[in-house]
């Protein structure tokens, strides 16, 4: 049996695990990184820590096997991560600056964004200011499993008075973005990486 619950505080190194276990475009990204927190420290930690209330999990015998995180207000989250939460990080992974992009390791790829962290553009925000990351294990993968997941945070999103919510993914996972299409998600921008897709909540 799967439940679905919010996150606990005790659920970190879960988050941690399961954001690693899908980090290449929804495929497990475990041989890609010399270092197994650190892309959970960017994508997954920082909203149990900051936003627990619009944090959900999937658990089933086995532990915890997906989950749902997110923030009604983005830009307010980005400056609490720029004032409490990249600091300490700054400190313990060095700033690959000085290496060209294309020489970085996958490591130095994410430390490079915990020194200089993209900043969701206002326009995007004035009309969709809420965010979310969505990531299932495959064995807690199917059943509606997911649309509960979304559509718990998403209603909890629009309690909290959000008008709308955009996500980020990767531009090879064509089966989330079936999915998010599928939920109402429309597509709001593309790079060569990754698609941003948007809901209105109001």
């Amino acid at each position: 049996m799967v439940i679905l619950r919010p996150a606990r505080q005790s659920d970190r190194a879960a988050l941690l695990r399961i954001c690693l276990e899908t980090g290449d475009s929804g495929q497990d990204a475990t041989a890609l990184y010399r270092d197994p927190h650190l892309l959970g420290q960017v994508y997954a930690a920082p909203y149990l820590t900051f936003a627990p209330d619009f944090a959900f999990v999937l658990e089933d015998a086995l532990g915890v096997g997906g989950y749902v995180l997110g923030t009604p207000d983005t830009a307010a989250f980005e400056d609490t991560l720029e004032r409490a939460w990249w600091p300490p990080l700054r400190r313990q992974y060095p700033d690959p600056q000085a290496i060209a992009p294309a020489d970085r390791t996958p490591d130095e790829r994410i430390a490079h964004l915990i020194h200089h962290p993209r900043r969701t553009p206002p326009d995007l925000l004035a009309a969709y200011p809420a965010h979310l990351h969505i990531d299932l294990l495959p064995r807690v993968q199917g059943g509606g499993r997911g649309r509960a997941l979304m559509d718990t945070l998403l209603g909890a999103l629009r309690e909290a008075g959000a008008v709308g919510v955009h996500l980020g993914v990767g531009a090879r996972n064509v089966n989330a973005q079936g999915f998010y299409r599928h939920l109402g998600f429309h597509e709001l921008g593309r790079t060569p990486g990754a698609v941003t897709f948007g809901r209105r909540l109001d």
